[in-house]
């Protein structure tokens, strides 16, 4: 893990500054804002008259009346931003046994990367909203832009790293039909996520991603995990004793026993999930917790920027 990752977490006390520090360090190495107005709406029709580009006709009218009209368009300039994240107890993986040590688990990643994205966006005065799920979605906000709404989604995400649980499942697939439907159709969708499931089918979490797309939303999956331990099953091979976090469901076992299975299996997953991710035209990024979230934050954005987004 980066060095400057772990100096950063020793202290959560202060999100907020904690969220400016960051944003200030790595935004001097962006050409130009990862981020714009992407939002276009449809406005009117008008009467073609000649000299005007074809660019806008609207050939379907044109196939129904046999009459030339343009398709006028409103631009939005502020981007809408949707922050998603994934507050199952799976994500609470690493866990420690003094949760006041200095340590990083998937959900300190996700709420600090989160709450460096919403500095970034408040400063360009873009709109962000947050969601929170487990079972349910537990907080949904609107998009707004200003300072008295930016404390209360570092609140929020302050809340969820300072209390951690046990024995909450996921459903992932069920939030995000129920985000999709409830939010400004054509935002920005940054979901934070291991994408753990308590199912065997992954197709109902594929189709929630998928109705996501439908709804014109632009959709950017960091798929939070340990990849040592949780893709890699690196463990020494001794018996260990392996608690469900969301379940409860014990195994007493030797990993190698079982590696060999569990990281073919964990592989074809991740596979699945990241093809479906390009079918769908789904920005797929890997967030392995141990390179640190400084570094998987800078690298998308830096990337994204460079793509003109």
């Amino acid at each position: 893990m980066n060095i400057l990752d772990n100096l950063e977490i020793r202290d959560f006390s202060n999100l907020e500054l904690l969220a400016k520090q960051v944003v200030e360090g790595f935004i001097i190495g962006l050409h130009k804002s990862p981020f714009h107005g992407f939002s276009v709406e449809f406005a009117e029709h008008r009467l073609y008259n000649q000299g005007d580009t074809t660019k806008n006709l609207d050939w379907k009218v044109y196939a129904r009346t046999d009459k030339m009209f343009i398709k006028r368009f409103e631009e939005e300039t502020n981007l809408r931003c949707q922050i998603v994240i994934d507050a199952s107890s799976s994500m609470y993986f690493p866990e420690v046994a003094d949760p006041k040590a200095p340590y990083f688990n998937k959900l300190r990643f996700s709420a600090l990367a989160a709450a460096a994205l919403m500095n970034l966006l408040q400063k360009q005065r873009d709109a962000y909203g947050l969601s929170i799920f487990d079972t349910e979605v537990r907080i949904h906000t609107r998009c707004k832009t200003n300072t008295t709404h930016y404390r209360l989604m570092l609140t929020y995400l302050d809340q969820l790293i300072n209390n951690p649980e046990r024995n909450k499942a996921t459903a992932a697939a069920k939030a995000l039909h129920q985000i999709a439907d409830s939010i400004h159709k054509r935002s920005l969708v940054m979901i934070f996520s291991d994408m753990f499931e308590q199912s065997e089918d992954s197709e109902h979490l594929f189709s929630a991603l998928q109705h996501l797309k439908h709804n014109k939303h632009e959709v950017v999956l960091f798929h939070v995990v340990d990849k040592a331990k949780e893709l890699d099953f690196e463990f020494e091979n001794r018996p260990y004793l392996f608690i469900d976090m969301e379940t409860d469901e014990r195994l007493h076992l030797q990993p190698n026993q079982v590696k060999e299975f569990y990281v073919s299996q964990m592989a074809k997953f991740t596979e699945e999930l990241r093809l479906k991710c390009l079918q769908y035209k789904i920005d797929f990024v890997e967030a392995d917790i141990n390179k640190g979230f400084r570094n998987i934050l800078q690298a998308y954005l830096v990337k994204r920027s460079r793509m003109g987004a």
